[in-house]
């Protein structure tokens, strides 16, 4: 789910930068407010380490081959510190394993940081939930819920891109196929990574609860 150099557009591409800037400056912000930005990075760098390992680990689901992505995962953990991990995984994805690009870090940022954001937003929701439910219900719903819809929403917003941005001289109607191809492979993903991230959390409920106030 990575977009790789040369496939859209120069101003598409300075939109991702111009976007994932604006978007880290308010996480350092909000970080720099929390005050817990020490106690915090260990954690980050752990997650940041599980988002570049799982982009290795395929999963063969004919036609197509996904991986992991477990951006909604740091977002529901991490919160803020989220879109500046995702950033330097996807940094040294680039670099090492030649997922996505130098070039479209910035829509790469957008594709994967921001979807994260909206996880941790939605894993907010369980502080609501828990007036109707007992724990850990609200946890585990809100988990699932950040988990898969982080990944939907990344599979969304690559979508939108590249259907609507494809260099020209290309067959479209092809290029057109083999991307809706690659988004319906990835829907048991968006559910697995949801249960992932439910059973982590709870996890993490039960035996280190503060890792959960991020």
């Amino acid at each position: 789910m990575h977009i790789p150099d040369g496939l859209l557009p120069p101003q598409i591409v300075a939109g991702g930068y111009a976007v994932t800037g604006l978007a880290t400056w308010y996480c350092l912000r909000q970080i720099n407010h929390q005050g817990n930005t020490l106690e915090n990075i260990p954690k980050a760098s752990l997650l940041t380490a599980a988002f570049f390992v799982a982009s290795s680990l395929y999963i063969p689901l004919p036609p197509v081959s996904v991986h992991l992505v477990l951006n909604g995962l740091l977002g529901v953990i991490l919160g803020y510190f989220a879109l500046p991990a995702i950033l330097i995984g996807l940094f040294f994805q680039a670099l090492m394993v030649g997922h996505g690009g130098l070039t479209t870090l910035g829509i790469n940022g957008v594709l994967m940081g921001l979807p994260a954001l909206a996880a941790y937003y939605i894993f907010q929701l369980r502080y609501g939930l828990e007036k109707f439910l007992p724990e850990p219900w609200p946890t585990g719903i809100c988990a699932f819920l950040g988990g898969s819809g982080g990944l939907a929403l990344t599979v969304l917003i690559f979508i939108s891109l590249t259907l609507t941005s494809l260099p020209t001289g290309l067959d479209a109607a092809a290029e057109h196929r083999a991307i809706l191809v690659v988004a319906l492979g990835h829907l048991p993903l968006i559910l697995l990574e949801g249960i992932f991230t439910a059973m982590v959390v709870l996890f993490l409920q039960r035996v280190k609860p503060e890792l959960l106030e991020g």
